[in-house]
């Protein structure tokens, strides 16, 4: 009795991001889980064990070599119409990659968690995004979950999003290594019959367009020549990256209806109606930053927010629609992780910058770079980027500090 009413009670769980996932995968009933351990990715899979193991989740549970062999697993997995799911960080994803390009060309449902963490050398396993960034051409959709509620949430909606007839794409959910994967917070787990009413079963016969079935023979992806549909194949990928955007808002809007969490949709601005001095930045930090916009608020000065929650497809209209703020006076958009050599030193503000010239409004833009490797970013720090901010957009300087200026990419709390 005390099993059935864990499996269809609403429950209120005390959990790290990492159970968090797990339990995401448990509620979206997965028929198939690969698993290699890499921390700090290592107790989702653990989790995901124990349920298993104690008959609390009907899934087969698959123990891997590498990580190669992880994705692997998922993508031959998936291309039977099984829903799939698996969770790795850093080298571990690195290791994937190979396979991470094959289930977005086969376009698989796919769901992946990723507690991110910092590329070696030298090693580092603490908060980082630059792994699952170094993905973002893959033909992923890519997802930030900035609290251990968004965790859960994101990986069911994520699964109804991928699972689309019109979207058939694989994506991450990514949250902090450490700070969110090891840290526990009350979680609110709904009962498997509400979960079941948003997230229906994949079809019983396969996929629409991709299966394995000696009665229905197909073949797929042997080699193509440069006349032949190739091409064609990689323009489709890219349609329907940016055709998902309507159908991740259009879910969000039922999951909000079914659950009564509201993610808004790509992008979740705060404070921004009013604001000259926008701040645009992912995750955990993120939701860390209102605490920072309602301190210079107080203060008088017009700060506001944009939490990115989706980098793949990238939310241009969004933002266009946002940077038509008539006060708005300067932005500062701000990477964890490292695109080097490009022209912002960030992944995220040199995409950024590409909209913001769509405007083609006259808004200083200043790039920048804080918490490689886990390194601790306080409120303080934050209030400190708005007075940078400002100072760059009155004199074009940054004051002397622990924030340097270096090749147009502010650094902050750089030793």
């Amino acid at each position: 009795m005390e099993e059935m009413n864990e499996e269809h009670a609403d429950q209120t769980l005390i959990l790290t991001g990492n159970e968090v996932a797990a339990w995401a995968a448990r509620r979206a009933k997965v028929h198939v889980v690969t698993a290699y351990p890499i921390t700090p990715q290592t107790t989702v899979m653990e989790s995901l064990a124990q349920f298993v193991d104690s008959g609390k989740m009907d899934s087969q549970f698959i123990r891997m070599e590498s990580e190669h062999s992880v994705m692997a697993g998922m993508v031959g997995a998936s291309m039977t119409g099984a829903r799939t799911f698996t969770a790795t960080s850093g080298q571990g994803l690195l290791y994937m990659g190979e396979l991470v390009h094959w289930a977005a060309g086969c376009r698989l449902p796919v769901v992946t968690t990723i507690a991110s963490r910092g590329i070696a050398p030298p090693w580092n396993i603490w908060v980082d995004y630059s792994d699952v960034l170094s993905m973002r051409d893959a033909g992923w959709m890519i997802q930030f979950a900035s609290t251990h509620q968004e965790i859960f949430d994101s990986v069911i909606m994520n699964y109804k999003i991928a699972e689309n007839p019109e979207v058939m794409l694989p994506a991450f959910v990514a949250y902090g290594g450490f700070t969110q994967s090891h840290t526990a917070k009350p979680v609110a787990i709904p009962g498997q019959d509400r979960i079941d009413q948003f997230l229906p079963p994949p079809p019983r016969n396969g996929w629409p367009h991709l299966y394995l079935d000696p009665d229905r023979p197909i073949v797929h992806g042997n080699i193509m020549m440069p006349q032949q549909e190739y091409m064609e194949f990689r323009f489709k990928i890219h349609e329907t990256m940016m055709r998902a955007t309507s159908i991740i808002k259009e879910t969000i809007r039922d999951f909000k209806e079914i659950f009564g969490r509201d993610y808004h949709g790509l992008i979740e601005p705060y404070l921004y109606e009013d604001a000259e001095y926008l701040l645009v930045t992912v995750g955990a930090l993120a939701e860390q930053a209102k605490d920072a916009v309602d301190s210079l608020r107080r203060r008088g000065v017009k700060a506001g927010l944009v939490k990115l929650r989706y980098y793949r497809p990238f939310p241009t209209e969004d933002l266009v629609s946002l940077l038509k703020g008539e006060n708005l006076k300067a932005i500062a958009v701000v990477d964890r992780s490292t695109a080097f050599g490009s022209p912002t030193g960030g992944h995220i503000s040199s995409d950024f910058y590409s909209v913001l010239r769509q405007t083609g409004k006259e808004i200083t833009y200043l790039p920048a770079v804080w918490g490689l490797g886990g390194r601790d970013v306080t409120v303080e720090d934050q209030v400190g980027l708005f007075e940078d901010l400002r100072e760059f957009h009155e004199g074009g300087q940054i004051r002397a500090g622990k924030n340097k200026l270096i090749a147009g990419t502010l650094w902050v709390g750089l030793k």
